[in-house]
């Protein structure tokens, strides 16, 4: 078992900045890529920044230069930085970890229970 608790998230104006944070714990398991996603209010989830296994980081258009997205592998965490931000930008946050490499060559595909971000105007 594999779980994802994120933290971090909270109300603040816009400009202003948030630091998001996913740790992952479990016994005798390995992660592929992690990443963050977001539901804005009434819409679909969507891809926020991603970090492959190798640490190469990913961004959507509309985090590009603004968000930065931190892997520590050796202690399965995951942060995400987030600056400048602006009312378009409220949304559930969600931590992923996928694939995640269990015991007896199982896989499966992991997720935070969300943390929510609030900028207003």
């Amino acid at each position: 078992q594999v779980q994802l608790v994120e933290s971090g998230g909270g109300l603040v104006q816009a400009g202003g900045s948030l630091t998001l944070s996913c740790v992952a714990s479990g016994s005798s398991f390995s992660i592929g890529a992690m990443g963050w996603y977001r539901r804005p209010p009434e819409k679909a989830r969507e891809l926020v920044a991603v970090v492959n296994s190798g640490g190469t980081p990913y961004y959507s258009e509309s985090v590009k230069g603004r968000f930065t997205i931190i892997r520590e592998a050796a202690n399965n965490t995951l942060t995400l930085q987030m600056n400048n931000l602006n009312p378009q930008d409220t949304a559930v946050y969600y931590c992923n970890a996928s694939p995640v490499k269990l015991p007896r060559d199982r896989y499966v595909d992991v997720w935070g229970q969300g943390t929510l971000v609030t900028v207003s105007s």
